[in-house]
């Protein structure tokens, strides 16, 4: 294999649930790879395997499943260790094993990966900032105790500078953190009176805020803090601009003094106290002021309408006239529902205007009811009609007529000659219907359509029904991503004219002409070119050599290899058939897809690799990202058997054979035009001697002529 991935661990942290997690580096064996978990205190753990945890290899990668899902705050660390041993024995004279060399470069490979991923982690000096000498020469007893360094000069290490100066920086800090300490504790004192003070300050506050409870529109109910009045407590009523206090006796808010308002009502009840008394005289002795008082609903009524009254006296001849037609005033009052009715028509004036066209409907009215019910307009088709009903199809926009079975549209369903459709299926998807990928609704004239699935025609009637004009209904189901694809046309009737009337111009074959200005030669044929697409004169059918050649048109087939497990082994199963024999034809395609765990491989030893072969690369291409292989069977192939390269007693026999002829190709004298050399028909498979015009095709070994 190759190695493109400079990867060689993964990191992950641990959330006491997760179990499983991936490594996305190739190793040789299990033991290769090492997994740690690392506490949050930085405690390393190297776990064991088939112990801790188990791994599901797949030769690019793989999975650790743990025994117990590492908990929160735990590093997992998965990380490759190759074996540093040398394998790889080469034999004087033997072929060269390119897979065993190849794999000893990967092994390599895999090693340097890893003494760079060490030296990653180690401390270094920059490239363009060296020191002279990184070594270092002091034995152990000069170095204990001492720190580690650099020579004064910087260009070297030094492992015997003394650390006593560290050590009296650290008593400094030690008595320097104690002195902090013990100003924190002063600080915790103030600050205990501070808060002492604080909530002083605030029980004052909240005792004058219970006593005063400021500026309000209306009487409160309860004080600032949500509770009950007490007595005195005090508040500046801001609609009336008046102090006032809280009587707990009587349960409510007294003024301290009068509003403005009030004030002036005072002071105009003085300025008029002769009036009040004046008005007092007439309560006592007479009660005069009672009396009235007594009618004062009267009084009221009177002068409410004193207008009124004004008025009737200048109009006492029309009142008499009133009073002498009660009785049709009574009737119009009999009637006052109907003339209301009436008042509230708005187009009644306009009504009165189209009385003779009313007079007109109603003596028609026969007629108009058949209209009602021949033509009908609704989103829903009409139901227990007459034979030639018409409907407006208002959910389709599309006039209907019925034929006494069904509705069926009174014109083409399409607009213009004709329309296309284009629907991307869903999985197993039959019924297509309403607005496609282009928003354009389906709509077409019975046995007036094209369908067409991923490009191929398919047959109205046994691929798929269209009969109601608006669904297309396939008998098979489509898979996702398929395309359908649906040309409808347009139907309509060309008025009949006399053709004395085309008097200039050629008329087109689509139109139903030739297409030509001009005769051809005396004895030529109209005949259509070798195009398709038009017609020209050429000379009629004449004797004619078809020489016929035979040959195998190659095909590509997609084979599904599956994994299933039978006997508490696993094994290939092909298209669903377990190990099943292969028949590989030369120049075919043959693309097999496979799970990733279990890689797809052709050999020309049994058992492949596992058998003490190789990998038959000839012709084989492999897409690890598609997990699939494709492979082009060469002429003269091998006989060959296909395996898992991970996994031994997997796989079968593949059978390499040349195919049987499926296709033909001819070739003419075209009609005496062109020769047929003696090499050509020396190799013809078969001769055919007739006249011009035959085009010749294969089917199930029959070889079918049409003219």
């Amino acid at each position: 294999m190759t190695v493109s991935s400079t990867v060689v661990r993964n990191s992950y942290a641990g959330d006491n649930s997760t179990t499983q997690f991936t490594y996305t580096f190739p190793i040789h064996s299990s033991s290769e790879l090492k997994v740690i978990l690392r506490s949050s205190a930085g405690v390393e753990t190297v776990q064991t395997l088939n112990s801790d945890y188990t791994i599901n290899d797949t030769g690019t990668g793989g999975t650790v499943t743990f025994t117990s899902a590492p908990a929160s705050g735990v590093s997992i660390v998965l990380i490759r260790d190759t074996n540093q041993t040398q394998e790889v024995d080469y034999l004087a004279n033997d072929p060269f094993p390119a897979d065993t060399h190849e794999g000893a470069l990967d092994k390599l490979t895999l090693l340097t990966q890893e003494l760079q991923e060490e030296i990653d982690r180690s401390l270094k000096v920059s490239r363009t900032a060296p020191i002279n000498n990184s070594q270092i020469t002091d034995d152990a007893t000069a170095r204990a105790g001492k720190l580690l360094g650099f020579s004064a000069d910087g260009n070297s290490l030094d492992a015997t500078i003394d650390g006593s100066g560290v050590a009296v920086s650290a008593t400094n800090a030690a008595n320097s953190a104690t002195a902090a300490a013990a100003s924190a504790t002063q600080a915790d004192t103030a600050k205990v009176a501070a808060q002492t003070a604080q909530a002083a300050a605030e029980a004052a506050l909240d005792t004058f805020d219970d006593d005063f409870l400021g500026a309000k529109a209306s009487d409160p109910s309860v004080d600032n803090d949500g509770n009950s009045l007490t007595d005195g407590s005090l508040y500046f009523d801001t609609t009336n601009n008046v102090m006032k206090v809280y009587d707990l006796g009587n349960t409510q808010w007294k003024q301290l003094i009068p509003t403005a308002s009030q004030q002036t009502n005072i002071d105009a009840a003085v300025n008029n106290l002769t009036n009040i008394n004046n008005v007092a005289g007439q309560i006592s002795p007479t009660n005069n002021i009672g009396t009235l008082a007594g009618l004062n609903t009267e009084i009221s009524g009177l002068y409410g309408i004193r207008n009124d009254i004004t008025s009737l006296g200048s109009i006492t001849a029309a009142i008499s006239a009133v009073n002498s037609n009660e009785t049709n005033i009574n009737a119009v009052n009999n009637n006052s529902a109907n003339i209301n009715t009436l008042a509230g028509i708005t187009n009644l004036g306009n009504l009165a205007s189209a009385h003779a066209d009313v007079t007109a409907v109603a003596n028609n009215l026969t007629s108009v009811n058949s209209f009602g019910n021949t033509y009908k307009i609704s989103a829903n088709a009409p139901t227990g009609v007459p034979e030639g009903t018409l409907w407006f199809d208002t959910t389709n926009d599309i006039m209907k007529v019925y034929d006494g079975s069904s509705f069926a549209n009174a014109g083409s369903s399409v607009n213009g000659t004709s329309q296309r459709n284009k629907f991307t299926a869903t999985t197993g998807q039959t019924v297509f219907s309403g607005n496609d990928d282009n928003a354009v609704a389906l709509a077409y004239d019975p046995n007036f359509l094209d369908t067409y699935l991923n490009g191929v025609r398919i047959i109205n009637g046994s691929d798929y029904t269209a009969t109601d004009g608006s669904t297309i209904t396939l008998t098979s189901p489509a898979s996702a991503g398929d395309i359908l694809s649906v040309v409808s046309f347009g139907t309509f009737q060309i008025a009949s004219f006399s053709a004395t009337a085309i008097t200039s111009d050629t008329v087109a074959i689509a139109r139903g002409g030739t297409g030509l200005s001009s005769l051809g030669s005396a004895g030529q044929a109209l005949v259509v070119n070798s195009v398709g697409n038009a017609l020209e004169y050429a000379n009629a059918s004449s004797a004619e050599v078809y020489g016929f050649e035979t040959y195998y048109d190659p095909s590509t087939l997609n084979i599904a290899v599956t994994v299933q497990n039978v006997g508490g082994a696993n094994k290939y199963f092909i298209d669903g058939v377990q190990q099943d024999t292969l028949n590989l034809l030369e120049g075919n395609t043959y693309i097999f897809s496979y799970p990733s765990a279990h890689p797809f491989a052709l050999s020309t030893t049994a058992n492949g690799t596992h058998g003490g072969g190789s990998e038959y690369t000839t012709g084989v291409t492999r897409d690890t990202g598609a997990n699939t292989l494709t492979y082009v069977v060469p002429s003269n192939a091998p006989q060959l058997y296909y395996y898992c390269t991970l996994h031994s007693g997997m796989g079968g026999t593949a059978n390499t054979s040349v195919p049987a002829n499926n296709t033909v190709r001819y070739i003419t004298t075209n009609q005496g035009q062109d020769n047929i050399t003696a090499s050509q028909y020396a190799n013809f498979d078969d001769v055919l001697f007739s006249a011009s015009g035959f085009t010749f095709s294969l089917s199930n070994g029959d070889l079918i002529a049409t003219i």
